[in-house]
């Protein structure tokens, strides 16, 4: 591509002369350049591409974007920018032919439900007959084609790279989980989307956003910037969650028009009536005046928040009702999203990868309306991440459940016992008991708790030491198929290890 065609849109503070030179790529990783290569340096959270000029020009690169000053020898252009991580975005889309526009995309934002409703989505959507595709946490996927993903957004380089594969392979609608981080650092700008979803808004990430304001401000950000300059045109633009404070919010201080969800009887997409069991959930739903039965195999009044979310997601595109209940019914689970690990044993073991405080109390007085016996609850914190959750994560795992084994996550580079004593430091003593390990074969009853580092063994002991009636619920990883020890990535996955555990046991 012409230099001059990919810098179109850009503020460049030095026009360079070589505008009708040829690009071959481009790339902001100097491992990745070839000859005649653009070169972006951004700013990164841990590394500085300015760092790696030297080292792209060494693999070929001809062209540099940068920001910061930085002499480069006579035969690279230089092209100095106001910000580059910007200018990132807007080559990314030009180099791509701004893929979004042939496609209909969808932003799914939020602190929790996020990858439940991009599911639930896909299978409305394929249920209309549509080619669909979904960015999100647990894998980049479309047309039987799957991917890991390494961020729950793409960088905006790689994001307009598989739009553009998407739309090129067939792809009609693409749903994607967008994060706060995304959006604060501007990695979806660029791509022009058809609708938004808000799904609620609770602690997380404070680490970097440092306040829940913060946070909020980063999340309305896109229906406040990001969705209003969008070309495509709909009735409304934004779905948003009308029982959540946070959406209230948005709704007043946003001038997009909007469709509301949720329970309280003024949204037009509501749940008339439902019922709630360890099967499922069956309800009744008022699509603005339309009403529709569903049966699902998701579990907790919270999927009912997220179906509700995906129903007026799927209205506001204009999919008949009669379409949207066949997608919603046939999804039969979302990987680690309270995800039921069949047992004949009459055992009750769930997955899920709720890793906040709220996310946590949540699914756990959820599962208390099905409570027979006790409720059995492992789970751990994560190192290098947000640790005033930790103490958070502790009081509300000990709260909800009879017995809590605290044990290891990711622990990345922290020492997994620090991150349990800060943990436990949030666990009232006074109301629940510490326990040994070997002390809960014979202490059943007793609102307790108890340490196990090692999470496979803390997860054994949980279905070793479980009976008849109880439920169990590992918590925190979800469909994570690994775990971060130090800096290695080892594998994990915390439903095999149930599947195993299930089996030693003679279930």
């Amino acid at each position: 591509m012409k230099l001059v065609h990919l810098l179109e849109g850009i503020d460049v503070i030095n026009v360079p002369e070589a505008l009708s030179a040829d690009v071959s790529n481009v790339c902001y990783a100097a491992d990745k350049c070839e000859k005649e290569s653009l070169f972006v340096a951004i700013a990164g959270l841990q590394h500085d591409g300015h760092d790696f000029i030297e080292e792209a020009i060494a693999n070929g690169a001809r062209f540099v974007v940068y920001e910061k000053d930085f002499q480069l020898p006579p035969q690279v252009t230089a092209i100095k920018v106001a910000n580059s991580r910007r200018a990132l975005g807007i080559l990314a889309k030009n180099y791509f032919a701004n893929p979004s526009e042939n496609l209909a995309l969808i932003a799914v934002i939020g602190t929790n439900g996020k990858t439940t409703i991009t599911y639930l989505l896909e299978s409305i959507f394929k249920a209309a007959g549509f080619k669909c595709g979904v960015l999100g946490t647990i894998n980049y996927r479309y047309n039987n084609k799957t991917y890991p993903a390494p961020n729950t957004t793409p960088e905006s380089y790689e994001l307009q790279k598989i739009i553009r594969e998407m739309a090129d392979d067939g792809v009609t609608h693409v749903v994607a989980e967008v994060s706060s981080h995304a959006i604060d650092l501007r990695r979806i700008d660029d791509c022009d989307f058809d609708l938004g979803v808000f799904t609620n808004l609770t602690p997380e990430h404070l680490d970097y956003h440092l306040t829940m304001e913060n946070y909020f401000q980063a999340k309305k950000r896109f229906f406040a910037e990001v969705l209003p300059q969008s070309k495509k045109t709909h009735p409304q633009k934004m779905v948003i969650n009308g029982d959540d404070s946070w959406g209230k919010r948005i709704l007043q201080e946003v001038a997009l028009p909007a469709l509301t969800y949720g329970m309280e009887k003024e949204n037009p997409v509501k749940a008339a009536s439902y019922e709630l069991s360890l099967t499922g959930i069956k309800a009744k739903i008022n699509l603005a005046g339309k009403t529709i039965s569903i049966e699902t195999p998701l579990i907790g009044k919270f999927n009912i928040y997220n179906i509700l979310a995906a129903c007026a997601a799927a209205l506001a595109l204009q999919i008949p009702p009669t379409v949207i209940k066949a997608g919603i019914e046939s999804l039969s689970y979302v990987p680690g999203r309270l995800e039921k690990i069949n047992t004949p044993s009459g055992l009750n073991v769930l997955v899920d990868y709720a890793h906040k405080a709220d996310a946590l109390k949540q699914v756990l007085q959820n599962l208390a309306q099905f409570r027979k016996k006790r409720i059995i609850t492992v789970f751990g914190c994560g190192g290098n991440r947000d640790r005033g959750k930790r103490p958070l994560m502790g009081k509300a795992a000990t709260d909800f459940s009879d017995l809590t084994i605290v044990t290891s996550d990711n622990p990345r580079l922290e020492d997994p016992m620090a991150i349990i004593t800060e943990i436990e430091s949030g666990i009232d003593q006074n109301k629940v008991k510490k326990l040994t390990a070997d002390q809960l074969e014979i202490n059943n009853s007793i609102h307790s708790y108890v340490i196990i580092p090692e999470r496979k063994k803390a997860i054994e002991k949980a279905i070793n030491i479980a009976q008849k009636g109880d439920i169990i619920l590992i918590a925190g990883k979800g469909h994570e198929d690994y775990q971060i020890l130090g800096t290695n990535k080892t594998p994990f996955d915390d439903r095999v290890v149930v599947r195993q555990a299930l089996t030693l046991r003679g279930y």
